[in-house]
């Protein structure tokens, strides 16, 4: 009789365990708040510790999130600004 193993899912680390990656993913997840690409990187570098450790990593996955969505909307933002001033300096008569 074979027996197939079961699939594997991320573990949960006991509560007060440290495990590879969290508090780099706390730390990204602050950092992405409020600079978009560095905490983008920094969450993206502890998702990574923590999926070869086999850990879920909760923090660290939002980080990633987090910075990947202001990031786009500060990439719109920037070109919507930079359209408009460029279109009210043409309009303007010296």
């Amino acid at each position: 009789m074979s027996t197939t193993p079961a699939a594997q899912t991320p573990q949960t680390a006991p509560a007060g365990q440290d495990f590879p990656g969290k508090t780099l993913g706390i730390v990204g997840l602050i950092l992405a708040i409020f600079f978009n690409l560095i905490g983008l990187i920094v969450s993206a570098i502890a998702l990574s510790q923590s999926k070869k450790a086999g850990y879920k990593n909760t923090p660290a996955l939002a980080g990633v999130i987090v910075g990947a969505i202001l990031l786009v909307i500060g990439i719109i933002v920037s070109i919507v600004v930079g359209v408009t001033a460029a279109a009210t300096m043409s309009t303007m008569n010296y």
